[in-house]
């Protein structure tokens, strides 16, 4: 029975490799990018809750940009500690910012995706940046993606950041997630015109206003906490043109700030992408287990075929681990030696994130409890 399974794990890794391969290729580097020194009006979208430490490094590193046609939306949701203030300060600073503060969550929201599309009712712009309070820019983060979104004649473009870490495993912590987000959601057959496959990311999403418009804005995915992501699929399944590229000079955020953090953090939108399905739970569980553990046990094996194949398994997921790491982070691909070990750490963060939205009937956003049944009813309709 091993047997089998590590050979069909061998053909499966083999169809990743050549996919990523591919795929990988075509996602260019923002970097290298030509800057767009005028155009038309950008708007940029920070909804913040209790961000009172990061909203202020994250804007002004952003009114030093080179692109100086810009409004910022800065949204205050609903914070309980000095975010509002210090946005007022931000806008003291410069008068293209403009500040929204918001006391109430409509029924039927989220708390941040409600922010972001309040922020665009009052945005003027032609281009719709939605950004988090946490992300910081280099100086020419946005002449650059702006060129390269008229060149490519772009309905939406995401871009993928350099995602800080402090320490080792809260590193390879997030190594892994972006190796087993790869191979799960293909992200890069977003710059695949054939492809009804997309993506987004909640540090930089970057859209026409009429597309965004027309595509019928945060309204489509009000009630999804991966809203980001969301807004990227369900834009490129309906038609929009999309691309993704890595900007891991341009733009940074620390994801979290330590590996509790990181779980604390991934209770929202864990259960939500297994589309809040206890079978999916299981699946996702026994597929960590099966390609990122159990080779690593099994290639001691006294069966020789067993431990050859598990040894088939382990190059293989190495090398599309390499590529990812490589392409997707300036991280060491080094820390696939300890694969195992945080791939046992995210099925635990799948295991945890579950077993907390079921007891608690739902998920705890931001201080916000959003019921399970209403979150599984919106996942339904779509």
């Amino acid at each position: 029975m091993l047997t089998i399974l590590f050979a069909l794990g061998i053909f499966v890794w083999i169809v990743f490799l050549l996919d990523g391969l591919i795929g990988l290729r075509k996602i260019d580097a923002l970097e290298i990018e030509q800057s767009l020194e005028n155009g038309p009006l950008l708007s940029v979208i920070v909804a913040a809750r209790n961000e009172e430490k990061q909203i202020q490094p994250s804007v002004l590193s952003q009114l030093n940009q080179t692109y100086q046609n810009v409004e910022w939306i800065l949204v205050n949701d609903r914070s309980t500690d000095d975010t509002g203030l210090m946005m007022e300060e931000l806008r003291l600073k410069d008068r293209r910012i403009s500040v929204l503060h918001i006391d109430e969550l409509p029924e039927g929201w989220l708390g941040k995706n409600n922010a972001l599309y309040r922020g665009f009712l009052g945005a003027s712009g032609n281009w719709i940046l939605f950004t988090d309070a946490d992300v910081r820019f280099e100086r020419e983060a946005f002449a650059k993606a702006l060129h390269y979104f008229e060149r490519n004649e772009l309905d939406h473009l995401t871009a993928s950041p350099n995602l800080s870490a402090k320490n080792f495993w809260l590193k390879s912590f997030v190594a892994f997630f972006l190796f087993g987000f790869s191979y799960f959601k293909r992200p890069w057959a977003a710059n695949n015109p054939k492809s009804k496959i997309g993506t987004g990311i909640g540090a930089f999403n970057l859209v026409s206003r009429k597309a965004y418009e027309s595509f019928g804005t945060h309204e489509m995915v009000k009630m999804r906490p991966d809203d980001d992501l969301q807004l990227g699929m369900r834009m490129k399944r309906s038609g929009y043109r999309q691309r993704i590229v890595t900007a891991l000079k341009l733009i940074e955020v620390e994801w979290y700030g330590s590996l509790q953090e990181a779980f604390v953090g991934l209770e929202k939108n864990t259960f939500a992408g297994l589309h809040y399905r206890v079978s999916m739970v299981f699946f996702a569980i026994f597929g960590v287990f099966i390609t990122n553990v159990l080779p690593f046990i099994t290639i001691f094996s006294s069966n020789k075929i067993v431990a050859l194949l598990s040894l088939g398994i382990i190059v293989l997921s190495g090398i599309h681990y390499i590529m990812v790491i490589k392409k997707m982070t300036i991280f060491s691909p080094a820390m696939f030696l300890v694969l195992p070990v945080t791939a046992l750490l995210f099925i635990y963060s799948i295991i945890r994130a579950s077993w907390l939205t079921y007891r608690r009937g739902g998920i705890m956003w931001r201080g916000t409890l959003y019921k399970l049944s209403e979150l599984q009813e919106k996942d339904r309709e779509h």
